[in-house]
């Protein structure tokens, strides 16, 4: 299908013309994690589909269709939506001070609805992205570098980031924080700006890790710098992971044959710490495997961001991927113990329902920007 039939409204329309504009290479890779993450869930569970193999395949089906249909909303209702969506993260995030907020493991990060619970915090993640990618959409250039409209995308960033940070939950705050910087680098920021935040996030580290930060977060940035310090207590996750990836080796020891996480020394192997589980099991060369699917997921993805016609296009495939990207980095990270313990999933591979349903969101919006990468989107970010 040639650029300009794509171009023509009558043809751009056609329910069998989207279907042909889908990247199927993405689709089967995103596929084959998901696929990867069943199979791990499956041999962490005891070689059992219960407790969490069958929900994650049944999750991940759902979430399938739901990203294909999402797919074919043409990005003018994403663009529509971008304001709304956030709107409702936000009021979804302050519901969790509430009583309807649900505590767990010391931190009350979700909202039980009776019927289910929800993390607004995975919600938001994808409502920065398309806020910041529709007030950008209608900057300047002058706007975009050093301006003082800048206050308004940093608003949309720190409002977020404040309210996951006192919930606590250090992990989806540096998420949001880096997801935002991410896209305001990408949509021009003057780099000065940049050097000058960094500079001072530098110095400002020390000081927030002392007095700022709750005890059991600074327990494990400190645990971090040495856990050996205490393996039976606060450095025993990470002694753990290493021992689990280190004794993998070269081929790994087998499908559902690693010690660590089938003798359950390893803690949380079905949500945070499954990459160590894989490693375990798979090696280094699964390891390498696994990793480049992610890499070909990235790179794919903002080769389609790269193609769409409209700013916003560009900029939310561009958050949505980053946001991605930050999953996978910071916990592949974390289980190696080259960054402290933020509870960070690794996404499609961990167990949970929240953080696959904001993932698949994601890629459905990165298709639609492939599928719909003619559309022309009015002018403007609707406000000052």
């Amino acid at each position: 299908m040639t650029a300009s039939a794509l171009s023509r409204p009558g043809e751009r329309e056609r329910f069998s013309t989207k279907i042909s504009q889908i990247d199927w290479r993405l689709l089967l890779l995103i596929c084959a994690v998901g696929g990867a993450g069943a199979m791990m869930l499956y041999s962490v569970g005891g070689g059992s589909w219960s407790p969490w193999a069958a929900k994650h395949l049944i999750r991940f089906g759902i979430c399938l269709v739901l990203m294909l249909g999402l797919s074919m909303i043409n990005i003018r209702y994403w663009f529509g939506l971008a304001y709304p969506v956030y709107g409702l993260a936000l009021f979804l995030l302050a519901l969790v001070e509430t009583p309807l907020g649900y505590e767990a493991l010391g931190a009350t990060r979700w909202l039980d609805l009776g019927f289910t619970r929800i993390q607004p915090s995975e919600i938001m993640k994808i409502g920065v992205v398309l806020a910041l990618a529709r007030w950008y959409h209608g900057a300047s250039a002058k706007e975009a570098s050093f301006h003082w409209k800048l206050i308004v995308p940093i608003g949309i960033i720190g409002l977020p980031f404040i309210l996951v940070a006192h919930q606590p939950d250090l992990g989806s705050a540096m998420l949001i924080g880096l997801t935002g910087a991410a896209i305001m680098f990408m949509a021009g920021l003057n780099w000065k700006i940049i050097a000058a935040v960094a500079a001072i996030g530098v110095v400002a580290v020390p000081p927030y890790v002392l007095f700022g930060m709750h005890d059991y977060q600074r327990h494990r940035v400190l645990t971090f710098l040495n856990p050996e310090a205490d393996m039976e207590d606060k450095g025993y996750q990470i002694v753990q992971s290493k021992i689990a990836m280190g004794s993998g080796g070269l081929l790994g020891k087998g499908y559902g044959l690693g010690s660590q996480s089938q003798l359950e020394f390893l803690p949380e192997r079905h949500t945070d710490f499954i990459f160590a589980a894989f490693a375990e099991e798979f090696g280094f060369v699964g390891t390498f495997f696994l990793l480049t699917a992610y890499a070909a997921i990235i790179l794919i993805s903002l080769r389609i961001a790269s193609l769409s016609h409209s700013h916003f296009g560009r900029l939310a495939a561009s958050g949505v991927i980053a946001t991605f990207a930050m999953y996978v980095l910071i916990n592949g990270a974390m289980v190696m113990g080259l960054a402290p313990v933020v509870g960070v999933p690794m996404p499609l591979l961990s167990n949970g329902g929240t953080v696959m349903l904001t993932v698949m969101i994601g890629f459905g919006l990165v298709m639609a920007t492939r599928v719909h990468r003619y559309a022309e989107l009015p002018k403007g970010h609707g406000l000052i």
